[in-house]
């Protein structure tokens, strides 16, 4: 049975990540700081070689994937980009945390939009659900059994809370800037239990959770 290896790696990070602001759909760059993390992690652990990365189109993506994979062929992936939040990118949660509009939706964010947003958090789920289905689809028509995927901290951790063996609420998922999971996929058990197989984390020497700087809430971003 052919299996496949993805490399879900959360892009570095943004001047938003650094200060602790909702960035979201927010096309926004990587800061100094984090080109220079980025380095430093590429220089003191391993990043798998990979056949192909997919990235989400957005700046502080690619720019990663420049970074990282600077020789490997990329596909942008448009249902990659992360969540919308409307009126509240931008702001601190500190500042938020009074606003009815902001404690509404985190009550119900599966059903409500942030205002200035279109899309729910089931829709969301289903979007990225959508671009890991499409990006397999590739995978095994094109012959490519390991690549890298390049998207943002709440689109990795909506797609292993949703799919990931072991199974672990979206919370736990949380993954810091240059950091992720190596998962494995085969057609059988993905067809059959939509079900991917967490390996372990990236890069390669690193502990999951050494030198964390935040445990994300939504897509701290």
């Amino acid at each position: 049975m052919v299996t496949y290896k993805l490399h879900f790696i959360r892009h570095g990070m943004t001047d938003g990540n650094r200060t602790g602001r909702y960035v979201g759909r927010t096309d926004v760059p990587l800061c100094q700081e984090g080109r220079q993390e980025l380095e430093a992690l590429k220089q003191k652990y391993r990043y798998p070689e990979v056949q192909e990365v997919y990235c989400s189109p957005l700046t502080r993506c690619v720019q990663t994937a420049d970074i990282l994979y600077p020789d490997s062929p990329r596909t942008l992936v448009e249902d990659l980009v992360e969540l919308s939040l409307g009126d509240f990118e931008g702001k601190y949660m500190k500042d938020l945390k009074d606003n009815p509009a902001y404690r509404a939706w985190l009550k119900e964010s599966l059903k409500n939009t942030p205002p200035g947003a279109l899309e729910t958090g089931e829709q969301f789920a289903q979007r990225i659900a959508m671009a890991l289905q499409q990006i397999f689809a590739n995978m095994t028509q094109n012959h490519i059994t390991e690549a890298a995927v390049i998207a943002h901290g709440g689109v990795l951790m909506g797609l292993l809370s949703a799919f990931a063996m072991p199974r672990r609420p979206m919370g736990e998922w949380a993954i810091s800037n240059g950091c992720g999971y190596s998962v494995r996929m085969s057609t059988q058990l993905w067809m059959r239990d939509q079900i991917i197989e967490v390996l372990g984390p990236l890069p390669e020497g690193r502990r999951s959770g050494q030198d964390d700087r935040v445990k994300a809430f939504l897509g701290v971003l």
